[in-house]
């Protein structure tokens, strides 16, 4: 039976959603590569006209990439206080599923399926070359763990989400000054919040030195699982950076919003850059076997996850 034949969400594309995701990683590689080549020149000079090109071939692929950016003029008009304040009091008081860790990367993996039957990679395949990649470096378990579930906040697209644009996409911090680093910073004029003088300013409703625990993220696939995981898990906080922060690309990778971090968050900063290759360069590994790998990550699961069943 289709998972959504007995559901009270209507049936979504996820398809669509991993087409619209994927592309999202692209842009993600290409800025994470031209981030290092932009070292390496500093240091280099005979590397300077590579990175000039890197940066023409960027511009391009942003300029044309018309899904991306319909998903991201669509994420930065709506994501406003009031919508985030709204569905943080929604999540609070719903409970969209309840099921296991790997019941919920099984049923993730069904609705990309049922959507895509062609597709080459699966959403367990992805999860798992993350939390081998991961593995195979001796990262710790906890980490290995993370890297297996990162992505399950993607279920809230199916579980009543408004769209693809309040699950996937860059994150970025709602109520204070929107940063230039936001990908299509341009869009940002849209939100009604752009004007508002509570908000447009560089701390907004923050205090500087906050710390990042008290800013309130742009809602999506992360934001969601961190809160679904944070009193349902024994994840270090380090691993609960990593799910919440991965999408936050303006902070971990162009250094934006600096100003609201606490002692605390130099040392999430630096988890969240180490987990970040792998989620963004996995993809391109051999591609594992679920059913050998399961029993160790069975396992994994159980010492994260003790109380077995998750409200999600």
């Amino acid at each position: 039976m289709a998972p959504s034949a007995t559901s009270p969400y209507p049936q979504r594309d996820g398809a669509a959603l991993e087409e619209v995701s994927d592309f999202v990683d692209e842009i993600n590689v290409m800025k994470a590569n031209i981030k290092a080549k932009e070292a390496k020149a500093a240091n280099d000079e005979k590397a300077r006209f590579d990175v000039e090109k890197d940066k023409t071939q960027f511009r391009n692929y942003l300029e044309t990439n018309t899904k991306v950016y319909g998903l991201y003029k669509t994420q930065h008009e709506k994501q406003t206080v009031a919508f985030n304040r709204e569905v943080r009091e929604k999540f609070r008081t719903t409970t969209r599923a309840e099921m296991t860790v790997w019941e919920a990367m099984e049923k993730l993996n069904t609705f990309i399926d049922e959507s895509d039957p062609d597709t080459s990679l699966s959403q367990i395949e992805h999860l798992i070359q993350s939390a081998e990649a991961m593995r195979r470096d001796g990262k710790p378990r906890w980490m290995q763990v993370t890297g297996l579930v990162h992505d399950l906040g993607k279920l809230l697209f199916f579980y009543g989400a408004a769209g693809q644009w309040d699950v996937v996409g860059d994150t970025f911090p709602v109520g204070c000054a929107f940063s230039d680093k936001i990908v299509y910073p341009e869009t940002m004029k849209g939100n009604p919040d752009y004007d508002n003088p509570e908000y447009n300013t560089t701390y907004g409703i923050y205090e500087p030195g906050c710390g990042m625990d008290n800013i309130m993220l742009s809602w999506g696939h992360d934001e969601y699982l961190y809160h679904v995981f944070k009193d349902q898990s024994l994840l270090p906080d380090k691993a609960l950076a990593m799910i919440r922060y991965h999408s936050f690309y303006p902070w971990h990778q162009q250094g934006a919003y600096t100003y609201f971090m606490n002692e605390k968050d130099h040392e999430m900063l630096e988890a969240v850059k180490d987990f970040n290759p792998y989620d963004l360069y996995s993809k391109s590994d051999e591609v594992p076997s679920v059913e050998e790998l399961k029993p160790y990550y069975l396992e994994l699961i159980d010492e994260f996850f003790p109380q077995k069943v998750i409200k999600w």
